[in-house]
């Protein structure tokens, strides 16, 4: 789908990864950003982005936001807490998808890109392609998002829509909310500039990925990806651990902190320890990233620096 004079929704329009694509998308299209603001900020949206505020599990909301006129949805909309250990994030996250596909299908709109993750693949070899198999969550995030694939899957196959499905790494950057690592040891670093407590053993190693470089992919693999059903992995080749994110953090904020670890190989229950993705299938669609993990994340220190910077003044 060519993403150009085109009528477009962004679910979870307002958030962290949703207002960078309306950023992105607003230059060339009409978008409707749908949001309940739990997560988002109107003020993150551009100039020309229309708002519908709600929850999307109403169906009122869902039926202002998404017409008869609309080409496609960007669904980025959830409960987005890796690490909550409860089942009514599932709950919530199907009930999110199953409205929409059902408007979607009600007023024949069928092109649907769904923002999915990495934790779908559960503790796997690395790095990670997109046929690996079996797929074991051990999150209830995960397991929520895998539900969510397979509900699209039905949608593709049974009801003539095309899906394109991101498995996201670790997406860092502007606007990146409290609870991720790098918000977390800025402000921990902010309150008590001599120590740092990191959770688990500090190995823990991942992918991340900037988020201009993750909606560029994203857009890239709309307008070139042309199966029923897409799934593509967003990350980098490279990968980052904790105690290096904690010394990104600390160099970029001039102080050299002692580190104490909470234990254990593993931040929290559901934690995946190691992750990188493989991204050959999208580097064979024609799109790879430049930066590297380390580069993503220092990019995104000093971006947060400033913005946790001017909250504090405000």
């Amino acid at each position: 789908m060519e993403l150009s004079e085109k009528r477009l929704v962004v679910t979870g329009g307002a958030g962290f990864v949703g207002s960078h694509l309306c950023e992105r998308l607003v230059a060339d299209n009409e978008v409707v950003a749908v949001d309940d603001l739990s997560n988002g900020n109107r003020e993150w949206l551009p100039d020309g982005v229309e708002l519908v505020e709600g929850d999307l599990t109403d169906p009122d909301v869902v039926a202002e936001a998404i017409t008869a006129d609309v080409d496609g949805v960007f669904h980025f909309a959830a409960n987005k807490n890796a690490a909550a250990d409860d089942i009514d994030q599932y709950r919530t996250n199907n009930a999110l998808t199953e409205t929409v596909l059902e408007r979607m299908d009600e007023v024949g709109v069928d092109n649907i890109a769904f923002t999915s993750s990495s934790t779908v693949y559960g503790e796997a070899p690395r790095p990670t392609p997109e046929d690996y198999a079996p797929l074991e969550p051990i999150s209830i995030y995960g397991a929520s998002k895998l539900g969510e694939e397979s509900l699209l899957s039905v949608y593709a196959h049974c009801h003539d829509f095309t899906v394109w499905v991101y498995r996201f790494a670790n997406i860092v950057g502007p606007r990146l909310q409290p609870g991720a690592v790098i918000p977390d040891f800025i402000e921990k670093l902010s309150d008590d500039p001599e120590s740092l407590t990191i959770l688990g053993d500090g190995r823990q190693e991942k992918s991340y990925m900037n988020v201009a470089e993750c909606v560029d992919a994203m857009c890239h693999v709309v307008e070139h990806a042309t199966d029923d059903f897409n799934v593509y992995n967003l990350g980098t080749r490279t990968t980052t651990s904790v105690t290096m994110i904690a010394d990104i953090v600390s160099d970029e904020m001039g102080l050299d902190p002692d580190y104490e670890y909470t234990g254990g190989d593993r931040g929290w229950v559901g934690d995946v320890p190691r992750m990188r993705l493989s991204i050959e299938k999208l580097a064979a669609l024609g799109w790879e990233p430049d930066d590297s993990s380390d580069d993503a994340v220092r990019q995104a220190t000093r971006s947060l620096i400033t913005e946790l910077a001017v909250s504090s003044v405000e």
